[in-house]
């Protein structure tokens, strides 16, 4: 059990990315916090990271797919929409 623990921490630790565009490469940022798309681990690992965000209005609705997460507030409770990105805001 050791070797898989010590295997996801070596595979979340670390991580940079770098950006080449017409010919102009950016300078390597530490990335700190971030799920790993396209990776086989990144949609397990999202879901225990984001197991505990939940919607801050009632009848509001989250949708967790993959690695995203889309916010769904009818229009009967836009006043709400402040409120509900702040708490996600927060949240992260």
């Amino acid at each position: 059990m050791a070797c898989v623990y010590n295997w996801l921490v070596h595979f979340f630790e670390a991580h940079s990315h770098q950006t080449n565009y017409q010919d102009e490469t950016s300078v390597i940022k530490t990335i700190s916090a971030s799920i790993i798309q396209g990776s086989a681990i990144g949609p397990a690992s999202y879901v225990v990271n984001s197991s505990d965000l939940s919607v801050f209005s009632a009848g509001n609705e989250l949708c967790k797919y993959a690695d995203d997460t889309y916010v769904i507030i009818p229009a009967a409770s836009l006043d709400t929409r402040s409120a509900e990105i702040k708490h996600i805001s927060e949240w992260a």
